[in-house]
């Protein structure tokens, strides 16, 4: 008994709706890179035409032609290179566009996407009138021209597309019939279809489903099918994400904290249930604000964990506290001016998550308890970045360098801290362990002396005039040295003349128990971190 491999054993093509972009590859290097799509353009892949717009056509190019041969027809043809990232992030406007009209699009490729027609059809009133609908929406809202074909089956539909036809119900094996068989899009199996005698669709659809497969190979056997009007597979629509952004409109506009704070929770609460409805959580939450006078207010909060219910309505508050009250008009980090305060009321607030993770439960301490302390330093600093900007609080976080100064940075608080850079495998260079307690925000002038009170030098060779026998650091008395290391040179940025620096570097102890991080550089010393 024959098993249900065959046509009979299929359902039926479903109606397909294709929209199809010309020249797409053309169209994306003028929205991305602002190439005159109107000028003669020819998209290069491999040294060869992959794409090209109507004014290089009409000089003669063609897909497949080699440059040369393109710029020997078009003198003054633009070449630009093939960049299937281009295309596809310029084509995603055009998708979103097709998904304000019509549900559940499929990405073919960049420059085309296809649906299922029912739905289209049912709302617009026909198949015509939802093609018409779709193809000027995309026009008016991404200034984009495309076509669109109708069929059973998305062979068919892009088939149909290049010509902006829809083809009746049941009437896509007559439409594919008398099409060449390089309409499969295979040149190996079209090369020797026709080398066999068989130029159309219709006299390839007409052999043995088992022979060609047999003979041909399965990819042949799919491009059999498909021209006999049968599809291989159903669309994989797309979902489009959620707007997970919670908005609230203000009748009386927001200007006491009171209120504001009021308002703040509740919006926060809807927040992160909408966010728990989808089991995710987020890591940065942007705070959008717009006054009854226009003015428009956005600040991003980044947390290192997920935040709480509680912990965004804190950090709205928070900043509409800083917003809102005269604590805003105080300098921020470094002495840089923070934005006034409003001078009206807000009228709209936009709560944005971002950094989206799934939602997991909070792991308790080694002993039960949830980091209290932890908590409530965090909740103590975050109220700070609400009044004086994000900037105004900062953590050092290590990372790799030569210098102690270098190996740390500064990130503001609830940042992610992630190294900047490797420490591991160590840098060329680096000074040996241990590292020192403190790193000196800017070192320090010293002078360092032998036995016979001559100031210590080291040569281009590295070598050292005499033993350091004595410190001296400012105004400061003589210290003594009773042993020292070094010197450890450092030759950074030598093919840049403006950034480069060459000094060497001493560990020094103390008399009196302290020990010292010495640079020498251009024949002065400085002391630039301190041991415990």
């Amino acid at each position: 008994m024959a098993g249900g491999t065959g046509d009979a054993g299929r359902s039926a093509p479903v109606r397909t709706l294709l929209l199809w972009c010309p020249d797409w590859p053309v169209v994306a290097a003028e929205i991305v890179d602002g190439v005159p799509a109107s000028a003669p353009v020819a998209v290069l892949h491999a040294n060869r035409v992959h794409a090209c717009s109507p004014a290089a056509r009409a000089e003669g190019v063609r897909r497949g032609l080699r440059k040369r041969e393109a710029q020997s027809r078009c003198p003054q043809l633009l070449v630009v290179d093939h960049d299937p990232g281009r295309d596809a992030r310029a084509f995603e406007t055009v998708v979103a566009a097709v998904e304000e009209v019509a549900a559940g699009v499929e990405v073919i490729r960049p420059g085309a996407c296809a649906l299922v027609a029912r739905g289209p059809a049912r709302y617009f009133g026909g198949e015509e009138r939802a093609a018409e609908r779709i193809v000027e929406h995309v026009a008016q809202t991404c200034l984009v021209e495309s076509q669109i074909g109708i069929a059973d089956g998305l062979f068919a539909a892009g088939l149909a597309a290049r010509t902006g036809q829809v083809v009746p119900p049941g009437g896509s094996p007559g439409f594919l019939a008398d099409l060449p068989v390089e309409a499969l899009g295979r040149p190996t199996l079209t090369d020797l279809l026709r080398r066999l005698g068989l130029r159309t669709l219709a006299d390839f659809a007409a052999l043995p489903a088992g022979s060609v497969l047999a003979r041909f190979g399965f990819d042949a056997s799919l491009a059999h099918r498909l021209a006999a009007g049968h599809d291989h597979r159903r669309l994989a629509v797309r979902r489009p994400p959620p707007d997970l952004a919670v908005t609230e409109t203000y009748d009386e506009p927001l200007d006491r904290v009171d209120a504001a704070a009021f308002a703040a929770r509740a919006l926060a609460e809807r927040l992160h249930e909408t966010l728990a409805g989808h089991a995710l959580a987020c890591t940065r939450l942007g705070i959008e604000a717009v006054t009854a006078d226009g003015q428009e207010l956005h600040r991003v909060w980044r947390h290192d964990g997920l935040l709480s219910s509680a912990a965004i309505a804190d950090r709205v508050r928070w900043q509409l506290d800083g917003w809102l009250s005269g604590t805003s008009r105080r300098p921020g980090a470094g002495g840089r001016p923070v934005p006034p305060r409003p001078t009206s009321g807000i009228i709209r607030l936009r709560l944005v998550p971002d950094g989206l993770l799934a939602q997991a439960a909070l792991q308790p301490g080694l002993w039960g308890e949830t980091g209290a302390e932890r908590e409530r330093a965090d909740r103590a600093l975050s109220r700070v970045q609400g009044i004086l900007g994000p900037d105004a609080v900062l953590t050092a976080v290590l990372g790799g360098g030569r210098s102690p100064a270098d190996q740390a940075r500064l990130v503001p608080w609830g940042d992610e801290r992630i190294p900047g850079r490797p420490a591991a495998p160590p840098w060329p260079g680096r000074l040996p362990p241990p590292a020192p307690a403190v790193v000196l925000p800017a070192p320090v002038p010293a002078e360092v002396y032998d036995g016979a009170g001559v100031p210590v030098a080291v040569t281009a060779r590295l070598e050292v005039s005499a033993a350091p026998a004595r410190l001296v650091v400012g105004t400061a008395a003589p210290v003594e040295i009773v042993g020292w290391a070094g010197p450890w040179p450092l030759d950074e940025r030598w093919w840049a003349p403006a950034e480069a620096r060459r000094r060497a570097r001493f560990q020094v102890r103390l008399v009196d128990g302290g020990a010292l991080l010495l640079s020498l550089a251009g024949g002065r010393w400085a002391v630039e971190a301190i041991y415990d």
